[in-house]
C-alpha cells in the first residue's frame, strides 16, 4: 500500500470445474447429469471445435494466461475471485440442481498460480456435490493457505468476513452473501446450530442490508475497508433490479467501501454511489463456456480484470481501470482492439451516470464519477 491508497483485484466468477477441470493435470470423473451434456469432455471439444485444439494437459497457469501478467503488473494489495466450484472428488450430486461443478483437489494448483488473497464462496457451486463436498471444499482451500468468505462449517464462519492485514496497516475486510435469486437453494444456508453452508440471503430487504451492515460494523476499525461481496440475480441481460441498487445502497449507507456482485456470465452495470464503487456484475473470469451456443450478443468469451484504488484513510474510490480479456481455448488472451472498443462502448451506455474511457493500452479506465442517482 503506497500513497495512501489501496488497490484492490476483483473478477467475476472463477469457475475451475467441469471442462477446465479435464484439461489439467489431474482430471476428476467427467460424469455429469446435465441434459446438454452428459460428459465434462464435450465442453472441451465444443472450446476446440470454436478455438483450436488446447494441448492438454495443460500447466496450472493455463486457464488464466494473460491475466497473470495483469496481475504481476497491477501489483494489487488484494485479490478477490468468486471461486464458483467445489473441489472435492465427491461423487454425490446434490439433487434438483441441473449443473454441478467441481475440481478434483489434486489441481489445486490451478488457482493457487493465481494467488488469491480471498475466495469467495456464498454462490450457487459451492455446494454442489452436498456437504461432504463443501468440507473437502474448505479442507482444501486452507490447507493451501488460501483465506475464504462466505462459507463454513457453521453460520459463524460463513458470516466472517475474510481479512488481509495490509501491509503499511489496516485491513481488508472481505464479507459474502449469496442470494436466492442468483439459485441458490435455502436449504444450503449455514446456520446457528452447527449446519454447514454459505452465508444466505433469501431476499434483498431493507432488513438483510441492516443485518449485513450490522455485521460489518462489529469488525470494521479506523484503518479498515470493507468489501461486500455479493452473488445475485440472474445470467443474462444488462438490467439490474431496483432491489439491488437499494440493497447495494444501503451497504454504502451503512459502511461498506466497496460492493462486488457477480452471478451474471457477462459484465453489468457500474456505479458510483457516495464515492464508492458498486459493481453490479463482474462476469464469468475462467470457465468453459467456449463454443456453447446461445445469447452471443452479450459476447461472454470478453472477460474483465477489475483494477480499484480507494483511499486508505477513508474508502474512498480514487481510481479505477479495467482490463479486457478474451476467452480462446480455455485460456485468457488479450482482447482484440474491436472486442474492447464493443465492450468499453456497452458498459459505457448501460452504466447511469459513470463514463469510461477507452485508453491507448486498451485498458478502461473511470472518467466522471457522479453519481447516478438511481
Amino acid at each position: 500500500m503506497g500513497g495512501g491508497v489501496v488497490t484492490l483485484f476483483l473478477c467475476g466468477d472463477v469457475m475451475l470445474g467441469r471442462g477446465v477441470d479435464q484439461i489439467l493435470a489431474h482430471p476428476g470423473d467427467p460424469g455429469l447429469r446435465e441434459g446438454y451434456v452428459t460428459d465434462a469432455r464435450d465442453y472441451v471439444a465444443l472450446a476446440e471445435a470454436v478455438s483450436g485444439p488446447i494441448p492438454a494437459p495443460v500447466e496450472p497457469a493455463w486457464p488464466w494466461g494473460e491475466a497473470l501478467r495483469v496481475l504481476d503488473e497491477a501489483a494489487p494489495d488484494a485479490r478477490i475471485v468468486n471461486l464458483e466450484t467445489a473441489v472435492t472428488s465427491c461423487g454425490a450430486f446434490a439433487p434438483g440442481k441441473e449443473v454441478h461443478y467441481r475440481m478434483h483437489p489434486a489441481n489445486l494448483p490451478a488457482l493457487t498460480v493465481a494467488r488469491p488473497d480471498v475466495c469467495v464462496l456464498a454462490n450457487n457451486h459451492v455446494l454442489d456435490f452436498g456437504r461432504p463436498g463443501l468440507t473437502e471444499t474448505l479442507a482444501a482451500l486452507g490447507g493451501a493457505g488460501l483465506r475464504t468468505a462466505g462459507a463454513g462449517h457453521d453460520a459463524a464462519e460463513a458470516y466472517a468476513p475474510a481479512v488481509v492485514t495490509l501491509p503499511a496497516g489496516g485491513r481488508v475486510l472481505v464479507f459474502a452473501l449469496g442470494t436466492r435469486s442468483s439459485g441458490i437453494p435455502s436449504d444450503w444456508a449455514a446456520t446457528e446450530d452447527g449446519q454447514s453452508g454459505i452465508a444466505y440471503v433469501p431476499g434483498l430487504s431493507p432488513g438483510t442490508a441492516e443485518a449485513a451492515v450490522q455485521r460489518v460494523r462489529r469488525v470494521k476499525r479506523a484503518g479498515d475497508l470493507a468489501v461486500v461481496s455479493v452473488h445475485w440475480g440472474s445470467n443474462w441481460g444488462y438490467l439490474v433490479s431496483r432491489d439491488q441498487v437499494r440493497f447495494a445502497h444501503a451497504l454504502v449507507d451503512g459502511g461498506v467501501d466497496l460492493v462486488h456482485g457477480h452471478s451474471s456470465h457477462h459484465p453489468r452495470p457500474l456505479e458510483v454511489y457516495r464515492d464508492r464503487l458498486i459493481l453490479y456484475g463482474c462476469g464469468d473470469f475462467v470457465d468453459d463456456y467456449e463454443g456453447i451456443p446461445g445469447y452471443e450478443e452479450y459476447r461472454d468469451d470478453l472477460r474483465l480484470a477489475y483494477l480499484t484504488t480507494l483511499q486508505a484513510d477513508t474508502g474512498q474510490l480514487t481510481g479505477l481501470r479495467m482490463v479486457p480479456l478474451q476467452a480462446r481455448r480455455m485460456r485468457l488472451e488479450p482482447a482484440q482492439e474491436r472486442d474492447r472498443m464493443w465492450l468499453c462502448t456497452t458498459l459505457d451506455r448501460i452504466s447511469a451516470g459513470v463514463h469510461l474511457d477507452l485508453e491507448p493500452d486498451g485498458t478502461f479506465a473511470l472518467r466522471h464519477a457522479a453519481e447516478s442517482g438511481r
